[in-house]
């Protein structure tokens, strides 16, 4: 649900054009229906709005949310009625039509309208002036109408092409004059405190937040002469940006109709002044806004201040006679899943029914040994939020959350509640939440004086306590059932990502990015090589980028977290002590107090204090622990003064285990990808020699992701003064066994080669320490040749073709040849009878090698071929050996989408 507060707001814009007039439903004769073109003359004084998700249970937040809105704008007399149409309506809505319900309440002088509007526009638009039916009241649905013809003064129906729009308006009775609150005689020592003449400033604030009016009394309290102050915000006179207990600040109190509080202006000498303030919101005869501020000292805050309501010990008779219990009723209106809205409303009421200044309200943890705050009012929640406590904090029943205990002065027994450390409490009464036997939680209220509460006030909280207590458990467990599924999805999420990567760096960003700012505002993730090497901070991210660089040097600047692998998370305090000694230190030197000059404030500070605001909450360390090892440290941090709660830390807890699996994996991924290269590049010829006379370009690509040598392998070589082995092969298979191979194959060739062997002799040894492989041979498809340029310019081969695609031959004239004859291939038969080949290449001519994954590249049924790799060779007259091998490589893959599955080599020769 969202909603927002607009007072003193003016009239709707008129519809757009093509949209049907506002239409009012009388019943006659014939139940036509009529149009209601009488315009809404009355001026719209605040308005609050609120969209609904389509369940069930936004039909009781609906009604909750009217019946708030109207209560504080003080039409208790109509808030049943408007609870009732808008239940109709945001059902219709929510639970027939299957849609989003939109409610807008609107305050004018002469009552409220009230719309409700859904997005169903498969609806028909009915015609105006025809006939309609308002159905049977046995319906489920459709019963809205009735009761808005029923209850409303004015209602109808506006229809868009995307909403439909009910609207009814309620009339405020008309109150008789008499007495609107009264309070018993008291005796003089009863009554409030105040000086001897009560000094009520009247301060008007135009609509920009400015001071536009300031009287006698208000320069008498706070020492401003109206002339200079005139002018000037608010907002610069205010001792606190945020009403304490409050997240809403004095800016925005001047936007709402109307506002009671506590705040402290800043007089002229330069002291704070506790004032209580009474806002209202007015407008002029031109219609502009204004806001009044009436201005009392706050021990004199009974002048301006509401009457409380009636003390819950005075139960209000129902219809039928039986009491009811406020408590209860107040308690009731969220929904039943709703907890936050449910232990807000507790420490409300609870505050209200003992009329204290502050209240509280924490959970249990599964294990029954921490309470973790939850809800308060009138303390700083923002620094309390989540923080916890233990049950047990000392012996005997006061230090036990599991009895009732009543503290007359706080000043008396330091720190018995921690909780109101630093708050100006001074007596307290707290009652624990039971289930069956089983705390579940702890209530408590406190004041500023002491002495406030007794054994009946603790007997009154505790009565109230016991009957909250099952709906608190009940919307607790709906609470952390949501928590587990979403918990669930999300390390689901997080696994599958995790595993989709084995690249170190990808998998810490992954970590962090999953962590912020889901889990925490902040982390950094430390990395520790091996046992004997110290944690290193590997990666840092905040969900502000621009604090990133801070965090990184100030953690930089102090020692890392111990690496203890006892699982479950621990309090880090080092990150947030260090940041706020460097914010001091420089706040110091800013300010000439650490023997420097003194100087103005420099902008160095700003980036100090943001970092020691980022890092001054809570800090844990979960340790990354894999394969019984601690890998490294995932630290995650909150800004000031916020803490963590119990069931963010279980599910940081399993992604720790999750992401150091991921990173162990990673880490051994990337050891052995570094040796596996590093052994395949050692099968890999070294630079190829320059030939005079002769141009040589290779092209080489092995199938396999990773892999840098697979089946297919080429080398050229010098042998003697003059004369250079060349070679160009294909072992069975791809990947490491057939690099085996290839190795085997490479360095015997150099070897017999060297000696002085024919080109036959050379391929049949090889055979024969193929062979000798035993079940680890593969057989080879081998071209082989030694070239010897000429002083002609020509270049004479002599080449042997094992079993391999023949080498073809390039003339100047664009005729293509084979340059060879097939023979048997290696490693199948043991004798073999070999014999070579020569040609001579005339200046220009080419020589083109290739394996067969390049005459094999298929496109479904289609091959490349030797015949279309004669094709393509034609087109390549004139060109450099470098330029034919791109060419016959582009046209490689232009001749199928898919990626190549086999290896491929291409040697080319080019006598210049």
């Amino acid at each position: 649900m969202t909603t927002g507060l607009i007072p003193g707001g003016q009239p709707p814009e008129p519809r757009p054009a093509g949209t049907l007039p506002q239409q009012r439903r009388e019943q006659d004769g014939r139940g036509a229906l009529h149009v209601d073109n009488r315009p809404r003359s009355s001026v719209i004084t605040a308005r609050a709005a609120a969209s609904f998700e389509p369940v069930g249970r936004s039909v009781a937040t609906a009604r909750s949310f009217v019946r708030d809105t109207l209560q504080g704008w003080g039409f208790a007399d109509i808030v049943d009625d408007a609870v009732v149409l808008t239940s109709e309506l945001v059902t219709n809505a929510v639970v027939h039509a299957g849609t989003h319900a939109d409610v807008l309440c609107l305050r004018t002088d002469d009552g409220v309208r009230i719309e409700v509007a859904d997005r169903y526009p498969e609806r028909e638009i009915p015609l105006q002036g025809s006939p309609a039916s308002m159905g049977s009241p046995d319906r489920e649905g459709g019963r809205g109408l009735q009761l808005c013809a029923a209850i409303a003064g004015r209602w109808g129906v506006d229809y868009t092409p995307t909403h439909k729009n009910v609207w009814f308006q309620l009339a405020l009775p008309e109150r008789p004059v008499g007495t609107r609150t009264a309070g018993p005689s008291l005796p003089a020592n009863l009554l409030p405190l105040a000086d001897g003449r009560v000094r009520v400033a009247v301060v008007q604030i135009d609509p920009t937040g400015a001071i536009s009016a300031w009287n006698e009394d208000a320069e008498d309290l706070f020492g401003y002469p109206a002339d200079q102050v005139t002018g000037k915000p608010l907002t610069d006179l205010a001792a606190w940006p945020h009403t304490p207990g409050t997240s809403t600040g004095i800016a925005e109190a001047l936007q709402l109709s109307r506002w009671e509080g506590s705040y402290g202006i800043r007089g002229a000498n330069g002291r704070v002044t506790p004032v209580y303030a009474s806002h209202l919101r007015v407008r002029d005869t031109d219609g502009d806004p204004s806001t009044v501020c009436l201005l009392v000292r706050d021990h004199e805050r009974a002048v301006l201040q509401t009457p409380s309501r009636v003390p819950a010990s005075d139960a209000a008779p129902t219809a039928d006679g039986q009491s009811a219990d406020p408590f209860e009723v107040f308690i009731g209106s969220p929904a039943p899943d709703d907890l936050e809205g449910l232990l807000q409303r507790t420490v409300e009421r609870a505050r209200d029914m003992l009329d204290a200044d502050s209240a509280f309200l924490l959970l249990a943890t599964d294990d029954e040994t921490e309470l973790e705050v939850r809800a308060s009012t009138g303390l700083p929640s923002a620094r309390q939020r989540f923080a916890r406590v233990p049950v047990e904090a000392g012996p005997g029943r006061y230090g036990s959350a599991r009895m009732p205990a009543v503290h007359e002065d706080l000043l008396a027994v330091p720190g018995a509640v921690p909780l109101l450390n630093g708050t100006g409490m001074r007596s307290v009464v707290t009652v624990p939440l039971k289930v069956e036997g089983r705390l579940t939680g702890s209530l408590g209220v406190a004041a500023e004086a002491p002495g406030r509460y007794s054994n009946e006030e603790a007997l009154r909280l505790q009565f109230a306590a016991d009957r909250i207590a099952l709906a608190v458990e009940s919307a607790r467990l709906g609470e952390l059932e949501r928590l587990r599924r979403g918990s669930l999805s999300f390390l689901v999420e997080a696994s599958d990502l995790l595993a989709g990567t084995l690249d170190r760096d990808q998998t810490l960003a992954l970590m962090a990015q999953m962590t912020v700012p889901t889990l925490a505002t902040w982390c950094a993730v430390y990395t520790i090589a091996d046992q004997a090497s110290d944690p290193y901070l590997s990666y840092v991210l905040h969900e502000d980028e621009e604090l990133i660089d801070g965090i990184k040097s100030l953690l930089s600047k102090i020692a890392p977290p111990d690496p203890v692998p006892t699982p479950g998370a621990r309090v880090w305090s080092a990150p947030g002590e260090a940041a706020h000694e460097a914010a001091l230190r420089s706040s110091m030197r800013s300010l000439g107090l650490s023997g420097g000059p003194t100087h103005q404030v420099t902008s160095g500070i700003g980036p100090t204090l943001a970092t020691a605001s980022a890092v001054g909450g809570e800090t844990v360390v979960l340790p990354l622990v894999a394969r019984n090892r601690v890998i490294g440290m995932l630290t995650l941090g909150k800004p000031t003064d916020e803490h963590f709660r119990q069931e963010i830390l279980e599910l940081a807890e399993d992604l720790s285990r999750r992401a150091a699996l991921a990173l162990d994996n990673a880490r051994l991924y990337s050891e052995r990808t570094a040796i596996s290269q590093s052994l395949q590049r050692s099968l890999l010829p070294p630079e190829l020699p320059d030939i005079d006379g002769v141009e040589v370009e290779v092209i080489y690509r092995a199938a396999g992701e990773g892999n840098e040598v697979g089946g297919d392998f080429y080398d050229l070589f010098p042998i003697s003064d003059g004369a250079y082995g060349f070679a160009i092969g294909d072992v069975c298979g791809t990947g490491p066994n057939a690099a085996a191979v290839t190795g085997l194959a490479r360095h015997a060739l150099r070897l017999l080669a060297r000696e002085g062997l024919s080109g036959p002799a050379v391929l049949e040894r090889l055979n024969s320490a193929i062979l000798d492989e035993g079940a680890r041979s593969r057989f080879l498809t081998l071209l082989y040749g030694e070239l010897r340029p000429q002083e002609d310019g020509s270049a004479e081969l002599k080449v042997v073709c094992a079993g391999h695609p023949l080498p073809l031959r390039l003339r100047q004239d664009g005729t293509v040849e084979a340059a060879a004859e097939p023979q048997p291939l290696l490693g199948v038969m043991e004798d073999l009878e070999l014999y070579e080949q020569t040609v001579i290449l005339d200046p220009g001519d080419v020589l083109l090698c290739v394996t067969d994954g390049v005459t094999e590249r298929r496109e479904g049924t289609r091959m490349l071929g030797d015949d279309g790799l004669a094709d393509v060779l034609t087109t390549c007259t004139g060109l450099t050996a470098g330029a034919v091998a791109a060419r016959i490589m582009r046209a490689v893959e232009r001749f199928a989408s898919d990626a190549p599955s086999d290896d491929m080599a291409i040697l080319a020769m080019r006598v210049a």
